[in-house]
Parts: C-alpha cells; sequence; structure tokens
C-alpha cells in the first residue's frame, strides 16, 4: 500500500463524512467521476459509502481519502496521469 503522505498534496477537508466529501465535490467541480468502493488510486484504495465522487480541475485530482485512527479526508493532488485514467473509465462505461 501506498502512503498519500509521500505525495504532495492539499487537504480540502479535514474530519469529514463521506456524504460531505461528495456534496463538496458535487458543489465545487463541474468534472466528476463516480468510483466504487476499493477504487485504486495512488497506490491505496478508496473507502467510504457509494456513491463516491472524484473531482477533477485541470490536473487536478480531488478524491476521499481515509485514513485509519485519523478519519476521512478530502485531498487534491496534482496527476494528470490519474485525471486521464478516470477519464478513459468513464469512457469505458459509455
Amino acid at each position: 500500500m501506498g502512503c498519500i503522505e509521500s505525495l504532495r498534496h492539499e487537504i480540502i477537508l479535514r474530519g469529514a463524512t463521506f456524504r460531505e466529501c461528495r456534496e463538496y465535490v458535487d458543489a465545487h467541480f463541474p468534472e466528476r467521476h463516480v468510483v466504487p468502493p476499493g477504487y485504486g488510486i495512488f497506490d491505496v484504495h478508496i473507502i467510504g459509502i457509494p456513491p463516491i465522487r472524484v473531482g477533477v480541475e485541470g490536473k487536478w485530482v480531488i478524491f476521499p481519502y481515509t485514513k485509519p485512527c485519523h478519519g476521512t479526508f478530502l485531498l487534491r493532488v496534482e496527476s494528470p496521469e490519474e485525471v486521464a485514467r478516470l477519464r478513459a473509465l468513464d469512457e469505458k462505461k459509455r
């Protein structure tokens, strides 16, 4: 398992619920993707109550991350590769 702390990231929400993360993404990011629980991103797996929203803003990915014993955070990480992968997955669904 990877370590989010090794990535350059910005914390948007701290100690949030899954619902708060989803609502924030819906309200602030016009490009959104729904991923299933367990979706792998940055060598970690997103856990949560579906639907899990991942936002995209340019080359930034905005996603909920639960750190054991610390709670759920909404993070922003720069990754053009992950943005392209999310878009490609949505194309496959169509």
